[in-house]
């Protein structure tokens, strides 16, 4: 496949499914394969396909677990109460409310 084709297949699986997962097998230790994960992460930034890169059938295995894990409804559940504990936290302890306390409003 040519980059314009993969790309193809890539934005087909991202518009079937709603969470979507790549697992991209590669060494990463060439420049040709680090410039292809760069521009599959450009050409899909902001979408809903998250890119896992592996080297090896054992990162491969705990990528496929760590994705059905963490997309399982009682442990995503969990994951986001805690994402929602630690936002509200950050908010709450954030200097900027203190700024915007001590700012005067200048508008009537």
């Amino acid at each position: 496949l040519d980059h314009s084709e993969f790309f193809e297949l890539i934005e087909k699986f991202t518009q079937v499914h709603r969470n979507c997962f790549l697992l991209l097998f590669a060494t990463f230790s060439g420049k040709g394969q680090l410039q292809t994960l760069t521009e599959i992460q450009s050409r899909f930034f902001g979408s809903n396909l998250r890119i896992l890169p592996v080297q090896n059938a054992a990162e491969i295995v705990r990528g496929m677990l760590a994705i059905a894990k963490a997309t399982s409804k009682p442990h995503a559940d969990r994951i986001q109460a805690c994402m929602s504990l630690v936002r509200a936290h950050i908010i709450e302890n954030s200097p900027v409310w203190d700024i915007l306390r001590d700012i005067k409003p200048t508008c009537p």
